[in-house]
């Protein structure tokens, strides 16, 4: 849903950013590597120790590499199958360091093992709605469906409750503690609807696929 709207915005307001770098000779797999990099190294820097603000500002200052890499390469007229892989991968590697350092977080000083078991299904189930997609699209299925909680979804609840709970470290009130714990459940429970519709709406494009295949091999003969 955000990702319908959001990046619409987000890429307007980002395409000046773009054509400069783009000006300055940056490629758009340079931008990939580097954001990846970033956001790898703020989840697994900051947030095994509890360090969730500083470790959410590193997070979102590098995020934006997902629509600044796309919208330079769209500029520069260079879009490419390899580009979209390495973007779309890297993705898959950034999800599962924010998530996996904050069940790191969760296993150690954190000490709540259904916590560290929930970051850890929101890393497995992230990974498998965007397999689902990606594989039902490569046997040749639309997979028309968007879902409850998506990449963007997952990743803006999740950061901005570990942004606002990191404010206890300056004095903020103690209750935005309950903010991460109750972000993740919304996220592994959002994520898991997500796989259902994806699951049906692939068993019924295939069912539909399948039947319009024999029609066609009916009328033939």
């Amino acid at each position: 849903m955000l990702n319908k709207y959001a990046r619409a915005f987000f890429t307007r307001v980002l395409t000046p950013f773009a054509a400069f770098l783009l000006r300055r000779g940056v490629s758009p797999d340079a931008v990939t590597l580097i954001g990846t990099a970033g956001v790898v190294a703020g989840a697994l820097v900051f947030f095994p120790r509890g360090e969730f603000f500083w470790g959410t500002i590193t997070i979102t200052l590098f995020v934006f590499s997902d629509l600044v890499d796309g919208n330079m390469a769209r500029q520069a007229g260079i879009s490419s199958r390899w580009g979209a892989f390495l973007d779309s991968t890297l993705d898959r590697v950034a999800d599962a360091a924010i998530f996996g350092g904050l069940a790191l977080w969760y296993a150690g000083s954190g000490d709540d093992n259904a916590l560290c078991a929930v970051a850890i299904f929101c890393l497995a189930s992230g990974q498998v709605v965007s397999y689902t997609k990606a594989r039902g699209e490569s046997i040749g299925l639309p997979v028309a469906v968007n879902g409850l909680v998506e990449r963007a979804e997952r990743l803006v609840i999740s950061l901005v409750a570990a942004g606002l709970s990191g404010l206890q470290t300056f004095g903020a009130p103690s209750w935005l503690g309950v903010l991460l714990p109750v972000a993740l459940w919304a996220v592994a429970a959002g994520s898991l609807v997500t796989l259902i519709q994806r699951v049906v709406t692939v068993r019924r494009e295939a069912a539909e696929a399948d039947a319009a295949a024999a029609a066609a091999e009916g009328g033939a003969a």
